[in-house]
């Protein structure tokens, strides 16, 4: 899913859902393939395995998305939690979901 001028903000998560990492792209699925490969293997997510899509939102500008995406990781664990809780009270994976479409 790649967007002409639009982004997103997401949310992943590790199996024991006790580190979070918020993210900004403008391609949701290449992105989320990229932290499940570990791409960057020196990077948080591949170094604390966080590969778990839980939570997403599209901005209709990447502008927006960037703004989301800085407020969220200066945000307190709770308030993440709070944001995956509100779309995805089960923390289920939202991946598989997006490669359907």
């Amino acid at each position: 899913m790649v967007f002409q001028q639009g982004g997103c903000v997401y949310i992943l998560t590790n199996r024991y859902h006790n580190v979070l990492y918020a993210g900004v792209t403008s391609d949701l699925i290449g992105r989320i393939r990229d932290h499940k490969h570990k791409t960057y293997p020196n990077s948080f997510t591949a170094k604390y395995n966080c590969d778990k899509l839980v939570y997403y939102l599209f901005y209709p500008r990447i502008e927006e998305a960037i703004a989301a995406e800085k407020a969220s990781k200066g945000s307190s664990r709770k308030t993440k939690q709070e944001l995956v809780n509100s779309l995805n009270p089960g923390w289920l994976e939202l991946y598989h979901d997006l490669i359907k479409e």
